[in-house]
């Protein structure tokens, strides 16, 4: 799925459909991983409808199916293309915003 493509409403209602597909594989009911991770049915619920959640209980839920290693891809540095870029990524990254 190429993400640039779609909003975040729909990137959100992708991942709860997986995060749904992965607790039917496992045979649970939303009790069941509503009580292994901590978040309300009704959260759950509500995001496996809708796609929101918050961030916390996004992870507690993915943390529950046993899937939070893949949470640490997501926003590494893009890989350099080229040496001037790879020289930039070298420099010390600031820690304010500066425009």
């Amino acid at each position: 799925m190429n993400y640039s493509l779609h909003t975040p409403e729909e990137i959100s209602q992708t991942l709860a459909a997986r995060l749904k597909e992965l607790r039917l594989q496992k045979r649970w009911k939303r009790q069941t991983l509503a009580e292994r991770s901590g978040v309300t049915e009704a959260s759950l619920k509500r995001f496996e409808q809708t796609g929101k959640v918050s961030m916390e209980n996004f992870l507690k839920l993915v943390f529950a199916l046993g899937r939070l290693d893949e949470m640490g891809a997501l926003l590494q540095p893009a890989a350099a293309r080229s040496i001037k870029e790879l020289e930039q990524q070298e420099k010390k990254t600031p820690r304010r915003g500066s425009i």
